[in-house]
């Protein structure tokens, strides 16, 4: 089992809660969401631990994470926490990993800050919401039936959510739609493996309000200059793999790796090929 330490940081206007497990090469981890925190990876990534310093992030007013003011829960600050934190760390050069939600952070923050991460890997991402469109076409066809129905009714259930209860049982009705295969037996193991996670009805209620971020940086990708690793699975019906293509196709240095066998949840339906993916990537551009 691999230990972890879990501290605050201070950023200048916030402070942010991370957990470390291992030592090596520091990778900062950045979760979904938004009103989500880092318990959604589980153990699943902690295999990397034994050659990297795995820095768990909880961003801003998610998780453990202190409060901070709602003009400040935007992407591009959320982004710029990253560079913030890196250097409240004393870290000169590191590696970024960010999955759905912290997919679209990790990418801002390449676009906005080229070559302060020295390499990023964008798991189950977009370059931009006209993106997600294809998700209300993916869900119209969803089956079976009442999984459908009970996807809809939660997705219309974020921009009200209360408590914190809510927000968990909103993300129990949502899986089955993330997984490649809606009945996977594999969601009830990853609900366990990612229990304890403090959710925020506030922060998912902001978002949900406000189109998620909007994350718009399509034409800015020439614009990142480090090496970049688009993680997708091939059944992804909310990060569709003709996103990560845009950003393979517009990134100067990229490389697309599809999963055949997994919807959103690469990480967790093909974890063996994921850690190789991303080990690999690592040890190549961390020489």
């Amino acid at each position: 089992m691999v230990t972890s330490t879990s501290h605050h940081i201070n950023i200048g206007d916030t402070r942010l809660h991370v957990v470390e497990r291992g030592e090596g090469y520091p990778l900062f981890v950045v979760h979904g969401g938004p009103g989500l925190d880092h318990h959604m990876f589980g153990d699943y990534l902690d295999p990397l631990a034994d050659q990297f310093r795995l820095i768990l992030v909880d961003l801003r007013a998610n998780g453990l994470s202190d409060m901070c003011p709602t003009e400040t829960w935007t992407l591009q600050q959320m982004a710029k926490d990253l560079v913030l934190l890196a250097e409240a760390m004393g870290l000169k050069k590191y590696a970024v990993l960010g999955h759905s939600y912290g997919a679209f952070v990790v990418l801002q923050n390449a676009v906005d800050y080229p070559g302060h991460a020295s390499q990023t890997i964008v798991s189950s991402g977009l370059p931009s919401a006209k993106y997600l469109e294809a998700v209300w076409k993916n869900l119209e066809k969803f089956e079976p039936i009442e999984l459908r129905e009970q996807v809809t009714k939660s997705w219309e259930r974020e921009k009200i959510v209360q408590t914190r209860e809510e927000v968990d049982q909103l993300g129990h009705n949502q899986l089955p739609f993330q997984f490649g295969n809606p009945l996977d037996k594999r969601i009830g193991e990853f609900e366990q493996r990612t229990a304890g996670g403090i959710n925020s009805p506030e922060v998912l209620r902001f978002f949900a309000n406000a189109d998620y971020g909007g994350i718009e940086v399509e034409d800015k990708l020439s614009n990142v200059t480090q090496p970049v690793l688009v993680l997708a699975g091939r059944g992804d019906r909310t990060c569709v793999v003709e996103g990560a293509e845009a950003m393979a196709k517009g990134l100067p240095h990229a490389e697309l790796i599809v999963f055949e066998n997994s919807g959103h949840m690469t990480y967790v339906e093909e974890n063996e090929k994921y850690l190789k993916v991303v080990r690999e990537f690592l040890g190549q551009h961390s020489r």
